[in-house]
């Protein structure tokens, strides 16, 4: 059984999340290609070379879906707009069919009586973009303040919260230096502009709101607790690595103005010309900030160059992503954003779940693995407002299976199983549970 509604504060909300490129499916509605497209071609880089051309094909189905979500007793629906469907160059010309889709599904929220709360920008950059160098491109971030205008003039009026992007570490590390998401690249440069671009975009996308009289504007950044392998001193100090990468760049220089020295230490001779006098447009006053998180990791040192460790494996129990079940780490960072950042900034856990590999029988999901990591990391937020931690809400990744980037179809997070050939939903045990506790008083 999951907490009731009753057993948190009053005004406290709850919400569930989804993606553009990972339900919609890009090949309707004159959309544009994304780098996700041409990264997916790309023999090697997807499970399977599978792509989000049909994905759950929301874009035909979003009524039904919003129904799931207002029939399980949610307040909030975390959505976002994919920047290729409303301007397939992403610049220039608006695609009207994509733009008055978006138009529709907000509609449609508010006729539910859910919160639509927005997020731009997902990860899926139109392809003529990326061929101007993407994120690495400083001029993205005009780019992206034009995408924000459109938006803004069309849906602002009725969004109930928007955050320009979502988990800036993907798109700058993930996608730059590991290589493992789109564009694919593994080079510190690349990095480092990407990282502070993506800051750059965020602060003039919450401009560009802020102007057209948008409020409740926030940020959402992802967590991973890291965890050092052991009490060396050379693997705590490669944990704290890891650390300022992964969990402090982001919010730094979004609440601080600065970069964490453990990262500039290697960035240094790679950032942007003149990076230091863009912390003034990075840092626009915010409304909330948003943590998604997952997992911890167990980080040990090893021989190469900057950041000269590596991950290994824990002893707890796992998710289908291999991710360790860890609801401590939740606790922490929420309490140590609070204190180290935001202050009395109302937080909210904006993406957590785990994949499961679910199977439909006799009509039914049963996922009580995924129950159980609800019920615990929903006890690390009740430990933190007892803590007097000003969580608002939590938002649980995600209402339906989807395109899970780079492992393909085969990765299940949802509330909702979806038969990727027929295209049913079939609502969990989890979604059950979920229903149940929000309509219990």
């Amino acid at each position: 059984m999951l907490p009731k509604r009753t057993d948190f504060p009053k005004d406290f909300q709850f919400g569930v999340a989804t993606s553009s490129y990972q339900i919609e499916g890009h090949s309707f509605g004159g959309a544009g290609t994304t780098h996700w497209d041409t990264f997916a071609a790309t023999p090697g880089n997807v499970v399977r070379a599978e792509n989000g051309d049909i994905a759950c094909d929301h874009y035909h189905r979003w009524q039904e879906d919003l129904d799931l979500i207002a029939g399980a007793g949610f307040d909030i629906y975390r959505f976002s707009t994919s920047w290729a469907r409303v301007m397939p160059e992403g610049r220039g010309p608006v695609n009207a069919e994509g733009l008055d889709f978006y138009d529709r599904l907000v509609d449609g929220m508010l006729e539910r009586g859910l919160k639509p709360a927005l997020t731009l920008y997902h990860w899926e950059l139109p392809a003529p973009l990326a061929d101007k160098g993407g994120w690495r491109n400083r001029d993205i971030a005009e780019w992206f303040a034009d995408f924000t205008q459109v938006i803004a003039d069309r849906l602002g009026d009725r969004i109930w919260s928007a955050a320009p992007i979502n988990e800036p570490w993907c798109v700058g590390w993930l996608s730059h230096f590991l290589g493992l998401h789109a564009p694919g690249l593994r080079d510190i440069r690349a990095t480092a502009h990407a990282m502070h671009h993506v800051l750059l975009a965020h602060g003039r996308s919450i401009q560009v709101m802020r102007e057209h009289g948008m409020s409740n504007l926030g940020a959402v950044c992802n967590f991973e607790f890291p965890l050092p392998a052991d009490d060396r001193p050379e693997t705590l100090a490669a944990t704290k690595i890891y650390d300022a990468y992964y969990n402090r760049f982001f919010v730094e220089g979004i609440f601080k103005g600065s970069y964490p020295q453990e990262v500039m230490e290697a960035f240094a001779p790679h950032m942007p010309a003149n990076w230091q006098d863009d912390f003034a447009t990075i840092q626009q006053k915010l409304d909330w900030f948003g943590l998604n998180y997952y997992t911890c990791k167990r980080i040990a040192p090893c021989e190469g160059p900057w950041p000269g460790h590596e991950e290994v494996e824990g002893p707890l129990p796992k998710t289908a992503m291999g991710w360790e079940i860890y609801p401590e780490g939740l606790y922490q960072f929420l309490t140590r954003t609070a204190r180290d950042y935001t202050g009395d900034l109302p937080l909210y856990v904006t993406e957590n779940g785990m994949a499961s590999p679910d199977t439909v029988e006799n009509g039914t999901v049963d996922d009580p693995a995924r129950i159980a990591y609800y019920k615990d990391h929903l006890a690390a937020v009740q430990r933190a407002i007892a803590d007097g931690v000003p969580v608002k809400g939590y938002i649980g990744w995600s209402l339906l299976d989807n395109y899970e980037w780079a492992l393909g179809y085969e990765k299940r997070f949802g509330l909702v199983h979806v038969d990727f050939e027929t295209l049913q939903r079939v609502p969990k045990a989890s979604y059950q549970a979920w229903k149940e506790a929000l309509r219990a008083s």
